[in-house]
């Protein structure tokens, strides 16, 4: 079966290392300007050079996201960004706009360009004419359906690869093209500023009643006429791959270092499984989606892959099955102590679980000894205090602790702070 390079996202240094350390092919994440995550932590100069060099080292890829719409005034600008990429060694440039395509294919030849999902590209021509322009990749609109997708890789030339997205939030417009924001709040979804004004609460009224608010009521939270889904293609992974997809995408430069990994491994796993044949898969997948709910998500479903999507899901309503608590800072043996940078509050005695990159191994939470001064305690809040402990598994740098979710008391939380 056809095994496709897996992509995750990089909004931040952390989430960078957690994607490769649980088996991302290559992620992707920003420089401060260009890209349409404006508000993540992305990188620039230093940072984005430090990226690249360890993707490189551990054998994997950087694409570098630049699909801000930009103005003509902008260009320039643009233009110099993505030679100081390619000079840093980014892999990729992921740019949506056509003009911006073309003066990038002529002014920095040498940058291999991936097609956003802005360009809202749905058929085999449109694949066609960005590989005249000298496209590598084009990463498909989310609207294509699963039998489209196959169909536009039989139909589109094969020195071309195809992405798409495979989990994560969706947007309410076609291919991400919303004007809401914009419109509602002065910042634009196409320029990276997004205040997922989709996610509001709305109310309904009439035009010849001014004033009388109509909730179309969903339930007792509000009405999310809007909000769409996300995205979970896990159960379909195996059709996805026979339809011949280059690249698996998952969404979340918003998302935090735990999200990335939870996610990542999930589908490492999967594509793993998928190696030794669909029946491997099949039995795992209970297990597939019970770990991708370990992550804060909202209800999901398949997107418009196995026709259309269902009802909105609302804004509210994130919920977890595991709360992250800690990261491993150096190696260890079992029985040896390893040192872990603290995240949440958990006791000991606690069931908690180490996530590794070859699997999660629950065991019960041992005291902890405090970095800083030698104490030995059952309990600690602050968090990233640096606290050692001996676990009776194999420790690895970047492996993470996770344990259940817990409502945290008002002390507990004053204290963390």
């Amino acid at each position: 079966m056809n095994i496709p390079e897996l992509l995750a996202p990089a909004g931040t240094m952390e989430s960078l290392r957690a994607a490769l350390h649980y088996g991302a092919d290559a992620v992707y994440g920003g420089m401060k300007r260009f890209g349409l995550r404006a508000f993540a932590g992305n990188f620039d100069g230093e940072a984005l050079r430090e990226a690249v060099e360890l993707c490189h080292a551990k054998g994997k890829k950087f694409y570098l996201t630049m699909n801000v719409f930009p103005w003509d005034e902008e260009m320039d600008d643009l233009t110099q960004a993505a030679r100081t990429a390619r000079e840093i060694g980014v892999d990729a440039a992921i740019v949506g706009d056509i003009g911006a395509i073309c003066v990038l294919r002529e002014k920095v030849p040498e940058l291999p360009i991936h097609v956003s999902t802005q360009a809202s590209a749905c058929n085999a021509a449109a694949v066609r004419h960005y590989r005249e322009l000298g496209c590598e990749r084009v990463i498909l609109a989310r609207e294509l359906t699963l039998e489209r997708i196959a169909a536009l890789r039989r139909n589109a030339p094969r020195d071309i690869e195809i992405e798409t997205f495979v989990h994560g939030a969706s947007c309410v417009a076609w291919s991400g093209r919303c004007l809401l924001s914009a419109a509602m709040t002065g910042r634009s979804g196409n320029r990276g500023e997004c205040a997922q004004t989709c996610r509001w609460v709305y109310h309904v009224v009439e035009e010849q009643r001014p004033g009388e608010y109509m909730p179309v009521t969903e339930d007792d939270r509000g009405t999310y006429v809007f909000s769409a889904r996300d995205l979970n293609l896990m159960p379909i992974l195996p059709d996805l791959c026979a339809a011949g997809v280059s690249s698996l995408k998952i969404e979340g430069r918003m998302k935090t270092e735990y999200y990335v990994a939870v996610v990542t491994a999930a589908y490492r796993h999967a594509l793993d499984l998928l190696k030794h044949g669909r029946e491997a898969f099949d039995a795992a997948l209970p297990g597939l989606l019970a770990e991708l709910k370990c992550a804060s998500h909202r209800l999901s479903d398949t997107g418009f892959l196995l026709g259309p999507p269902e009802k909105p899901a609302g804004a509210t309503g994130f919920s977890q099955t595991r709360e992250y608590v800690a990261r491993a800072l150096s190696d260890a043996e079992p029985g040896e102590p390893a040192e872990f940078l603290l995240k949440n509050r958990f006791r000991r005695g606690d069931p908690l679980e180490l996530m590794s990159a070859g699997g999660v191994i629950p065991f019960e939470a041992p005291a902890m000894t405090l970095a800083a001064t030698g104490e030995t305690v059952d309990t600690h809040g602050v968090a990233n205090a640096v606290i050692r402990m001996p676990l009776p598994c194999r420790v690895r740098t970047g492996d993470m602790l996770r344990g259940p979710v817990r409502n945290h008391s008002r002390e507990e939380k004053e204290e963390e702070a």
